[in-house]
Order: C-alpha cells, then structure tokens, then sequence
C-alpha cells in the first residue's frame, strides 16, 4: 500500500503497476483532473497546499480504513500538490481486489473522504485573473 504526496506530475501507469498482482480480479483507477470550466467559470489551473506531515498522516489512515473496511489486495494514493494545469491529473487513486465490487467501493470512499478531511488546500485560478481557496470537507457555490 502507497500513498505519495508530490510535486511532479502524476504517473498514472505507476500507480497501476504500484496495485498490480495475480491475486486481484479488478483492479480500480480514479483519476481527479484539472477542469476548464467550473461552474459558469473558466479555471485557468489550480494551486494545491498542505502541511504535508498531517495530510499524509491522514491519507496513511484513509488508506488503513479501507483494507479494514474492505478485502483489498492493494492500495495507491497520490495526491499532486503545487501548481496543476487544465487537464492535469490532481489526484490518483487505484484499488486492487478478488472482486469488482470491493475495488469500486473502496475507490469511491477513498476519493470521497480524501475530499472531505485531507488538509490540502485547493486554490482555483480563474480567467480574469481572479481566484479562490477552497478548503476540504467545505462546499462552494461552484463545486
């Protein structure tokens, strides 16, 4: 199990070769990508910020939950953190299973809670030169 907070670019066939194993019938990949449009806003990228001691910590508990929750083979997160251009991967989530249903299930509590209680901060930069930090586990008008 993986979990990777990082500054370069995320690899997304790393992160599958990091949950691969015969022993799983499905595997799962989610990837999180920098949208153009937001609401009725044009992004232009997003900055991402943490501490990043706390938000691995709690990716590292994140990840231990959902091997308690569910049979899993394996498990990688990486979330980018810095400066993410439109249609960059901001984060990545793969989930290795016997079967489909816990892969999916997983996957999605994953990238669920990370949004909800990870301490990483969003920032949106829009066209117009205009932006916004979007803290997690907060909704906005435009999410």
């Amino acid at each position: 199990m993986t979990v990777l907070l990082t500054h370069q670019p995320i690899d997304r066939q790393r992160v599958l070769d990091q949950v691969q194993s015969t022993r799983a019938g499905a595997v799962v990949l989610f990837l999180g990508t920098t949208r153009e449009i937001t609401g009725t806003r044009q992004t232009v990228s997003l900055d991402y910020e943490c501490y990043e001691a706390m938000a691995k910590k709690t990716l590292d508990e994140l990840e231990a939950e959902a091997g308690r929750r569910w049979p899993l083979v394996h498990v990688a997160i990486e979330h980018r953190l810095g400066s993410v251009a439109i249609g960059e991967i901001s984060v990545a989530i793969a989930v290795s299973a016997v079967h489909r249903e816990p892969a999916f299930d997983a996957g999605k509590w994953l990238i669920d809670r990370i949004k909800q209680v990870v301490p990483i901060w969003k920032k949106e930069n829009w066209a117009g030169g205009t932006s916004q930090w979007v803290h997690p586990g907060v909704p906005t008008d435009e999410t």
